[in-house]
């Protein structure tokens, strides 16, 4: 009951959030990794390395990752904390009380938030595939991090380390629909101090982050879709079957 109700507030809240990408920056493509095995035990690393200190994801199981090749070992190992069991949900032991303290607001769960922030202006994928790529360094915030696809984020740019950082560049343009209105538009961002990472490993790591968070949004999907081809193929089969012998039947009655 209680992971009932943490989901629907989960539900209840990002949708609002999705609305900073329709009508704002354009959502890139996710690249879709969630077959490749290799790219979403990656993805799991960087999540309990980066995401699982502030978000849960507390629909999943730590011995769910199984499903990905990883042994029990590899993960008490890699992706444990020290007080976490295999069986053990994908919790955080920061309570809301002292996050929305610390933060103003309780860091959301994560466990489905690849399919909650789908919107008109994209997928959940490419919103965070966007998101996780378009943070800039901004001294006016208290955070001193800013992002172009969520203005205004209370969220800090986590990956720093291993993107770099970046400021962002503006110029002014007349509103073409509007000669007496200028629009602050955005002309790129300009790399103050490298990264652990070049930007092809950047994105390329990122992908693998949103990938793990679309598998983990539903681990049997998959199945489903391997399943859902043969069940089409069945019903085509059945079908034809059923055409036939339906014609068997009334060919003597004219």
């Amino acid at each position: 009951m209680n992971l009932m109700k943490k989901l629907i507030a989960t539900l209840v809240l990002l949708p609002g959030l999705a609305l900073a990408a329709e009508g704002g920056f354009p959502l890139d493509k996710a690249p879709d990794h969630t077959k490749d095995l290799a790219a979403l035990q990656n993805g799991a690393k960087l999540f309990v390395n980066y995401c699982l200190n502030c978000h849960s994801a507390s629909s999943l199981r730590y011995n769910k990752l199984q499903d990905l090749g990883l042994t029990e070992e590899q993960i008490k190992t890699n992706l444990l904390f020290t007080s976490d069991k295999v069986g053990s949900m994908m919790t955080i032991a920061m309570t809301a009380k002292d996050a929305k303290e610390w933060f103003g607001a309780a860091p959301p769960d994560l466990s489905v938030i690849a399919r909650a922030k789908a919107s008109s202006a994209g997928s959940g994928p490419d919103w965070l595939y966007t998101y996780l790529r378009t943070y800039y360094k901004d001294d006016t915030r208290a955070t001193g991090w800013n992002n172009l696809t969520y203005p205004n984020v209370a969220m800090p740019h986590v990956l720093w380390e291993l993107q770099g950082t970046r400021a962002a560049k503006f110029v002014d343009e007349k509103d073409p629909h509007d000669a007496s209105k200028v629009i602050h538009k955005f002309a790129g961002f300009e790399q103050i101090t490298p990264g652990t990472l070049t930007a092809l490993e950047y994105d390329k790591s990122v992908a693998d982050l949103v990938s793990f968070m679309t598998w983990m949004a539903e681990p049997a999907q998959n199945t489903r879709k391997r399943l859902g081809a043969w069940v089409l193929m069945f019903l085509g089969v059945f079908i034809v079957i059923t055409w036939r012998l339906n014609a068997s039947y009334w060919k003597d009655i004219k």
